[in-house]
């Protein structure tokens, strides 16, 4: 067997030895009687210390007295912090980490999943992990209320799950807060837009167009979001809602705003309508909603159509075209009677852009498509495709239209391509123009 000297490197010790040693002396730690976890620290170290002299000798390792107390103690912090989530949530390179039980850890890295060595105890350990997470956020999690959705003080954003509605044991998921959210340039390098794309976000944010950012879960709304803002002119006045606050604007006039779940009573909640509600109050040029979910739908229409120009959210939706069907059902949620007609008419004039995200195969996030609002006909959307993205590369995108068709934009001009207009359901009405992002 080859000695192995110097495992710890200018950033700790190697990774992967680390979650071995970690399994090791979690195995070790079931094996013995004593709940070593509620006990004394010193006693724990001391368990956890032997444990690491025995594994290296075990492999002829050739390491000093420091290197051991060094990983002794940061083995230490694990058991008794966060556990094995302590060395994920330090790196950079994992943006969520999912627990499907005790012995399940599975971490996102560059978009794609990979199963984690890492892993708890029993479902004690991970729910007492899961409580000393809430702990700070003063948020209750046991049988009685069983969910728990929360911001961690660092900006993460976790949920939790608990039995008897989780059948498997506790789960728990968090998605990181990235401290240096991407930038246009980041974006274009990555493949999620191209030079041209950006060139007419520019000109989107300048004209004031009240855009909605579409896509499913984790295709980089919130990132989009964030780059977009940053070409808001730093003389405005922004107001941002969200009920777990992700958004991070290098902008010097900025409001965040959060919403609040109600206390162990049941009171206390401050939900977004009411966020939104009050925002029209502060004198805001543009709104940022997170994320529309429920009836706040109605409020968001209403300010972008009455003088809040330039405002954006995000929704959840599979196209382009079906996020404006989204909005009508969330509207459809409150409870109101409005003639169809209307609201269609209502959700046309308020909205510009329609942005859809897509996560591929490979974990790349990027725009599949950039819709511009023009009208209504026959009760039908009519839409002007501006950029998709090319199903046969799916590397590149196709620029559909040079002229825009809506109120805001239709005097400038997209150079070099064919134009298309369609309908919503409809046909496709002109060529075009296939470019290489």
């Amino acid at each position: 067997m080859t000695r192995r000297s110097g495992f710890l490197n200018a950033t700790g010790v190697d990774k992967d030895l680390k979650a071995l040693l970690h399994r090791f002396i979690i195995d070790a730690l079931e094996e013995d009687r004593d709940n070593l976890l509620d006990g004394p620290r010193v006693q724990l170290s001391r368990f956890v210390s032997d444990k690491v002299h025995d594994y290296t000798r075990r492999r002829q390792m050739a390491v000093s007295r420091y290197e051991v107390d060094r990983l002794t103690e940061e083995l230490v912090d694990e058991l008794t912090g966060f556990g094995p989530l302590e060395v994920l949530l330090r790196d950079d390179s994992v943006s969520e980490i999912l627990v499907n039980g005790p012995h399940n850890i599975f971490v996102e890295r560059h978009g794609v999943l990979h199963h984690s060595e890492l892993r708890f105890m029993d479902d004690n350990h991970l729910l007492r992990v899961i409580q000393r997470i809430l702990a700070p956020m003063g948020r209750r999690l046991d049988e009685s209320s069983p969910m728990v959705d929360a911001r961690m003080p660092d900006g993460s954003r976790i949920n939790a799950v608990i039995p008897p509605v989780a059948l498997d044991g506790p789960c728990l998921s968090v998605r990181k807060f990235s401290r240096e959210m991407m930038n246009s340039s980041d974006l274009i390098a990555s493949g999620s837009i191209d030079q041209k794309i950006f060139e007419f976000f520019t000109l989107m944010v300048n004209k004031r167009c009240n855009v909605l950012v579409s896509g499913g879960t984790g295709t980089g709304k919130t990132t989009m979001l964030n780059m977009l803002s940053q070409l808001v002119n730093e003389r405005e006045r922004i107001v941002t809602i969200e009920d777990t606050a992700e958004l991070q604007l290098k902008h010097s006039h900025v409001v965040r705003l959060e919403t609040r779940p109600p206390n162990a009573d049941g009171h206390g909640d401050v939900s977004a309508r009411d966020l939104v509600r009050n925002a029209l109050r502060m004198r805001p040029d543009r709104l940022i909603l997170g994320e529309i979910r429920s009836v706040e739908v109605l409020d968001v229409l209403t300010a972008m159509n009455t003088g809040h120009d330039g405002s954006m959210s995000t929704v959840h939706a599979n196209t382009a075209a079906d996020a404006l069907l989204r909005l009508e059902t969330l509207v459809g949620f409150s409870g109101l009677q409005i003639q169809p007609q209307t609201l269609r008419q209502t959700i046309q004039s308020a909205v510009d852009i329609v942005i859809q995200l897509t996560r591929l195969s490979d974990g790349r996030r990027c725009v599949s498509e950039i819709l511009e609002v023009v009208g209504l006909r026959d009760e039908y959307y009519v839409t002007n495709t501006l950029f998709r993205l090319d199903p046969a590369t799916q590397g590149g995108f196709i620029r559909e239209a040079v002229n825009m068709a809506g109120d805001k934009l239709r005097n400038e001009t997209l150079r070099g391509s064919a134009t298309q207009a369609t309908l919503s359901g409809g046909a496709q009405m002109s060529r075009s123009n296939r470019y290489q992002g």
